[in-house]
């Protein structure tokens, strides 16, 4: 009888580690906010090897030193998370900080830096609306917990409403872009063989499309985003920039490119962007595709951590925007609905996959 009290006890306490470990996960992520935000990344990679806390504080512009023993906290539970490494320096006892392979990612001079990332998912304009998830559930008013934090406005009219957000924003998706596009111009090239044009839908300020003009020549891309985004954007000799709403044109191509796009919206929302790209992709009585760059859900194959990141952004797109992340036959039903035939799914991205979808 003792034994079976003193498993139940383990098995409780273990419980509530559980629990604590989840309730307090966010001090991971804000911990990780405000080491880029102080530029912690950034010092310890211009120093050119490990630093010690003393060279570490001395070095924080604007860093209060009598803050000393506080960074030395913020940091132990950042090497803990594996953003940073302690290092024996020489054959003393003495230890310094070095960067990690994720922490080189948040070096604001690495053209792969996902520090405005960070900056923009973890601001408090994507971060409030968590806090009435549960309201939002009850109401049945709002679309999202986002409506609900914000009184009604939507996350795209927030970010219009807000330019130092947008700004954010649009730093944060063009950091991200920067990495795909060198992965894709590089160990993708079967996608875009046999493509003359392209348009890369929502492409921002065109930082993929300027990638995959440069890499195929052959290619005129056109970058298809709202006025406000391209006003004043220059093209080059086979890239061009378009102002309008993908909801109601998409200019004919070889290809549509659809970078991370779907998932912000609906099922029906996404039925009609595919059935303007089915139209721009055979209105010249050609036979093109569709480029989507997006997760594919995979509870069966994924690993545990893996899953959970791309469960993370499902919630995301619920609690922000009204899309989501989708499943393999999740996404088959949306193409089939839009009026496609067949689609190819690749693995290249990690989390995210290549979509081919055909007319």
């Amino acid at each position: 009888m003792e034994l079976l009290n003193q498993e139940r006890c383990s098995e409780l306490l273990e419980a509530q580690a559980h629990i604590w470990n989840h309730v307090f996960s966010y001090i991971n992520s804000m911990s990780l906010k405000c080491a880029a935000e102080l530029g912690i990344p950034d010092v310890i990679h211009k120093h050119g090897g490990p630093m010690t806390l003393r060279e570490l504080v001395d070095a924080l512009t604007g860093v209060d030193k009598s803050k000393a023993d506080c960074l030395y906290r913020l940091m132990r539970i950042l090497v803990h998370s594996g953003f940073f490494v302690l290092e024996k320096l020489n054959s003393s006892n003495v230890e310094g900080y070095s960067l990690t392979p994720a922490s080189r990612l948040l070096v604001g001079d690495n053209p792969f830096s996902v520090k405005p990332f960070v900056l923009c998912e973890l601001d408090p304009i994507l971060t409030d609306p968590w806090q009435q998830l549960g309201r939002w559930f009850q109401n049945t008013e709002d679309q999202t917990a986002f409506h609900t934090a914000n009184n009604g406005i939507s996350f795209w009219e927030q970010k219009e409403r807000n330019p130092r957000y947008s700004h954010l924003f649009d730093q944060g998706m063009s950091s991200d872009t920067a990495m795909v596009a060198d992965v894709i111009t590089r160990d993708c090239r079967q996608v875009f063989e046999g493509l003359d044009s392209l348009v890369d839908v929502g492409g921002g300020t065109g930082t993929l499309a300027k990638a995959i003009a440069d890499a195929f020549p052959q290619i005129h891309c056109t970058v298809l985003d709202l006025a406000h985004v391209v006003a004043g954007l220059e093209g080059t000799r086979n890239l061009e920039y378009v102002e309008g709403d993908m909801f109601e044109f998409i200019p004919p191509s070889n290809a549509v490119l659809l970078k991370w796009i779907l998932h912000d919206w609906s099922d029906e929302e996404c039925i009609k962007i595919l059935k303007k790209c089915k139209e721009a992709i055979t209105s010249n009585d050609k036979s093109g595709k569709v480029i989507i760059i997006d997760i594919v859900i995979d509870d069966q194959k994924s690993d545990h951590k893996s899953l959970e990141t791309q469960l993370f952004f499902d919630m995301l797109m619920m609690t922000i925007l009204r899309g989501s992340e989708r499943r393999e036959n999740e996404w088959a039903r949306l193409f089939y609905d839009a009026g496609f035939t067949d689609y190819k799914i690749s693995s290249y991205l990690g989390l995210r996959s290549i979509i081919e979808v055909y007319p």
